[in-house]
């Protein structure tokens, strides 16, 4: 039997479980994921679902530290633990951490979100991406800007290990809308990735003139006028608001850090849209390193004084 390890680590979002056997030098031993998001979870038998799909890594280690970050903290989730106030690095989440017995008697430490108000007075909220925050770049020194794609897009900035600002931006969720519900999405034809038309519209959400309501009608009009094909309408918008996203996000930071380098921590295919989008704003991008958020649950762990 391999050794159980140091610490389960379990990113438990909306849609989608994964969780991780961690060793003592913080690498991930072994994974696993199911599509067993809360919304999935009836009647709030969380602790079912943890058993069926870990069951054997709980089994093997009994005295293993575990930590459960993600949407499973939220207000639909199996316990709801009060966001953590920014600047957040590992040592002030571990302090935030919810203990919690399950009704077999296993200890499960909940790992805080966190709150970020802005200059405006506007709270922002952010629940698991703060663990591949912390595990990107929460042990480096100096001064890092990090994007997370998704549905709602985070994107955030680190001092000396420490989470000082982050926004969010709806354009996975607005672009589904589009395509979906809209006058835009009927102009979509055999949709297939077109690296031209996202090209173009990564170069229409840079032009002068007007904002993101005014260029979108632009996916309808340029159909009809055949410059851009049916086919390729989707990659248009995605790049038309994935563009938009990377300015506002960099209008939101007159103070980024300098060689203004963005780090994108996503799925292969989002990473290498983003990264495009980057390019084209004249900025240098990289990828994430593999694992991020089980290393960000294993320097919580630590701080914590759950991994010795």
């Amino acid at each position: 039997m391999t050794a159980p390890g140091a610490l389960i680590g379990i990113d438990w979002g909306t849609t989608s479980f994964r969780a991780y056997r961690i060793g003592f030098d913080g690498q991930v031993i072994e994974a696993r994921s199911a599509p067993a998001g809360i919304l999935k979870v009836q009647g709030g038998a969380f602790e079912a679902v943890l058993e069926r799909e870990i069951g054997p890594w709980l089994h093997d280690g009994p005295d293993l530290p575990v930590l459960a970050a993600g949407m499973i903290t939220s207000r639909q989730g199996w316990v709801e633990v009060p966001y953590c106030p920014c600047p957040a690095g590992s040592a002030e989440i571990a302090r935030a951490l919810w203990r919690h017995e399950t009704g077999r008697g296993r200890i499960v430490h909940f790992v805080p979100g966190v709150a970020f108000v802005a200059a405006d007075g506007v709270p922002d909220v952010i629940r698991g991406e703060e663990t591949q925050i912390i595990g990107e770049a929460g042990a480096a020194s100096g001064r890092r800007l990090l994007v997370l794609p998704g549905t709602h897009s985070k994107w955030a900035l680190v001092e000396g290990g420490r989470i000082v600002w982050f926004a969010t931006f709806m354009t996975g969720e607005v672009f589904g809308v589009l395509k979906e519900h809209s006058i835009l999405g009927r102009m979509v034809a055999d949709e297939a990735d077109d690296a031209q038309a996202f090209q173009r519209g990564l170069a229409y959400a840079r032009a002068e003139g007007g904002g993101l309501l005014k260029r979108l009608f632009s996916a309808r009009t340029l159909v009809l006028f055949d410059q851009l094909r049916p086919a390729g309408v989707a990659s248009y918008l995605s790049g038309l608001l994935i563009g938009t996203e990377v300015g506002e996000a960099l209008d939101c930071l007159a103070d980024a850090p300098a060689g203004r380098e963005i780090t994108v921590i996503g799925s292969s295919e989002l990473t290498a849209a983003y990264l495009s989008a980057i390019e084209h704003a004249g900025l240098r991008g990289r990828r994430a390193a593999a694992d991020a958020g089980a290393h960000g649950l294993f320097l919580i762990a630590r701080a914590a004084g759950l991994v010795r």
